[in-house]
């Protein structure tokens, strides 16, 4: 028996990179899989790709800037399956342009930024955890965060503030509704191998990351989704409010690591 049987799971931005993984993930554990994406065709056409495998993916329509769709995209999985038993809250945006340090920054992006990434875990969360609670259910809650939580930067200080904002309400969550055998945790990725990373990220710049990890390489989209599915499921059900970096140790040791070891590894 799959770990996940039995389970309905709603996975947002889940067409590419971390948001797919997680979906295919919980999916080959059992669980049915709603995406919520903004192009339901597109998405299709993924589902179909993978039923002959006898996952069970759907595409529900989800737009973060639409908050209206927000309710639709809960109300439509409880009118095919009348429970939500998962929750990943995995859409974030950015916006490196307008997004640098605090003088620079500009004021507009930096609050469309707390609003989005912030505000989407807030607003989504608030509708599924009712179900949740219905019928003594319980459920597990797990928010995509980004090492950029925790550690500070030089510049994207409005997406740093998101996500130290997103591990907060992660534990706020977790305190609120443990009662209720709501489990809520978030999962910070370091630098992951997706296509978002290669747009925004030059090469000078990803080796330079690189040299502060100790295990030398990019996450994968399947690294963070092992993460989450280790979080909705049993296997951890006596952990909430765990803010988990899942970054290959970055940041971990003496900042003077890259100096002595890092560069070394990526000459």
């Amino acid at each position: 028996m799959k770990a996940l049987n039995n389970k309905v799971a709603i996975v947002t931005s889940a067409t590419r990179g971390i948001g797919l993984a997680c979906a295919l993930k919980l999916a080959r554990e059992g669980a049915k899989v709603y995406m919520g994406v903004r192009r339901l065709d597109a998405t299709q056409e993924i589902c179909d790709n993978h039923a002959d495998a006898g996952l069970f993916m759907k595409p529900v329509f989800f737009d973060a800037f639409n908050f209206d769709s927000y309710k639709a995209m809960v109300d439509e999985v409880i009118e095919k399956e009348g429970k939500i038993d998962i929750l990943v809250n995995n859409y974030g945006t950015g916006d490196p342009e307008k997004d640098q340090d605090l003088i620079n920054t500009d004021e507009e992006s930096f609050f469309r930024l707390l609003e989005l990434n912030i505000g989407s875990v807030f607003r989504i969360s608030k509708l599924v955890i009712p179900y949740m609670i219905e019928n003594n259910r319980g459920g597990s809650i797990v928010n995509i965060s980004s090492i950029s939580g925790t550690v500070p930067d030089i510049s994207r200080i409005g997406y740093g503030v998101s996500k130290a904002g997103v591990n907060n309400i992660t534990q706020q969550i977790a305190m609120e509704y443990a009662k209720y055998n709501i489990r809520c945790n978030a999962v910070l990725p370091g630098m992951t191998a997706t296509d978002a990373v290669s747009r925004s990220m030059n090469e000078e710049f990803q080796k330079s990351f690189l040299s502060h990890v100790p295990l030398n390489r990019m996450g994968t989209p399947e690294d963070i989704a092992n993460a989450v599915f280790f979080f909705a499921s049993d296997n951890s059900s006596y952990i909430t409010g765990s803010i988990l970096e899942v970054s290959g140790g970055y940041h971990l040791g003496t900042p003077q690591y890259a100096d002595f070891v890092g560069r070394k590894m990526q000459e």
